[in-house]
């Protein structure tokens, strides 16, 4: 293997996030990659620029913890309803009303859970709900936002609804489909999603920094550990910079804990997951029901030129944020704040890419660094 070869390749890494970082476009980034090679595992690690630059400045290090925004989504929230199918106590074809009863409102029935896990269903992809709150609390006075009380009115206003196209006619991205799975996960397991996400994904595959940050009564968390955390958004409703509380203003709302967004990980954890993943889909382990996670990995044609699998994304020819290499038969996910997780399954490469691109940066952009990190690295360990 030419190993020089690679790792000079492998600079190339480095040197396009020092750029970003310079032209102010993220503060700073921990990019961990993996794939085997001539019988040996090629292997990347990175840690770059700054997790917090205000308050004050605190280096980037590979343990740094991250807002994982919507990674949130593979991560908890479909892995969780993978296992309660496993179990035979939610089924992805039967309708969400079957779980949820108040789901069947509007003429909701068709909707199922396959459709909710495809971004199919119908429902609008997002709704500023946490703005609902706040007009609320300046009326009456009284502390909504970030109690259980906020995320029952969330719930509750997701599950009643309409739909702005039929189930199965298109596939938009969005939020309120998994906010919706998130009660799902929660009414047939009888505990919390951060509670049964804990007990059956993350205690078991050892993803011991991978947890959601509850802020309701007194909640958070302690400084020590917020030291460890990338600051997110200078919020200007919140009036503070996010530093340990989820940047996402609905699951913020909710109390943290939401299908859609408020998982904080650390870069290894999501190499874990991820490496789990692989392993049980080429069938070197059991932590997962291996023929179930196989189908959540495929493209569900929902509708037919969709490339959404079950909670995951593929790759979209051309455009998509894993870049030129990773294969039609990949799996992945991003999140608003600057993260991001490809798994190329019959190649067994990983790259998990974690920036805090929303904390002081000069600029917002398309955040074109992604499929360019996975380009470079996927460039250097296919390298001749």
């Amino acid at each position: 293997m030419k190993w020089s070869l690679i790792n000079r390749k492998l600079q190339k890494v480095d040197r396009a996030i020092d750029k970003a970082i310079a032209a102010a476009e993220i503060p700073g980034a921990v990019v961990l990659a993996e794939m085997p090679r001539e019988g040996e595992q090629v292997e990347f690690r990175s840690a770059r620029g700054l997790a917090v630059v205000r308050p004050e400045r605190l280096p980037m290090t590979p343990d740094t913890i991250f807002d994982l925004a919507s990674l949130t989504k593979p991560i908890a929230t479909t892995t969780s309803i993978l296992l309660l199918v496993h179990e035979g106590v939610v089924d992805l074809d039967a309708p969400v009303s079957k779980y949820l009863p108040v789901f069947s409102e509007r003429e909701k029935d068709a909707v199922t859970i396959r459709h909710l896990l495809t971004h199919s269903s119908g429902l609008k992809p997002w709704r500023a709900f946490h703005e609902l709150l706040i007009q609320r609390e300046r009326k009456t006075g009284e502390r909504l936002l970030t109690t259980p009380e906020a995320k029952e009115f969330v719930v509750e206003r997701v599950l009643r609804s309409g739909l702005v196209h039929e189930p199965g006619e298109a596939a938009v991205y969005g939020d309120l489909d998994f906010i919706a799975l998130g009660a799902v996960v929660e009414a047939v397991s009888h505990q919390s999603l951060d509670a049964f996400a804990k007990q059956r994904i993350f205690d078991p595959l050892g993803m011991q920094e991978t947890f959601f940050v509850p802020l309701h009564e007194g909640g958070g968390v302690p400084d020590r550990l917020r030291r460890r955390i990338a600051a997110t958004e200078n919020c200007p409703w919140r009036e503070r910079i996010l530093w340990g509380e989820v940047h996402d203003p609905n699951a913020w709302a909710m109390g943290g804990v939401a299908g859609h967004a408020g998982l904080f990980s650390t870069a290894g954890d999501v190499m874990r997951f991820a490496k789990t993943v692989l392993d049980v889909w080429h069938d070197r382990s059991d932590a997962l029901p291996r023929d179930l996670l196989r189908t959540f990995c495929e493209r569900q044609r929902l509708p037919e030129k969709s490339d959404w699998a079950l909670g995951w994304d593929t790759p979209t020819e051309g455009q998509s944020t894993s870049g030129r290499y990773f294969s039609e038969r990949s799996i992945g996910h991003t999140g608003f704040t600057g993260t991001s997780l490809w798994i190329d399954l019959p190649r067994e490469a990983i790259v998990v890419m974690l920036t805090n691109r929303v904390h002081q940066v000069a600029k917002r952009s398309r955040f074109e660094l992604r499929p360019l990190v996975h380009d470079l690295v996927r460039e250097a360990f296919d390298a001749e």
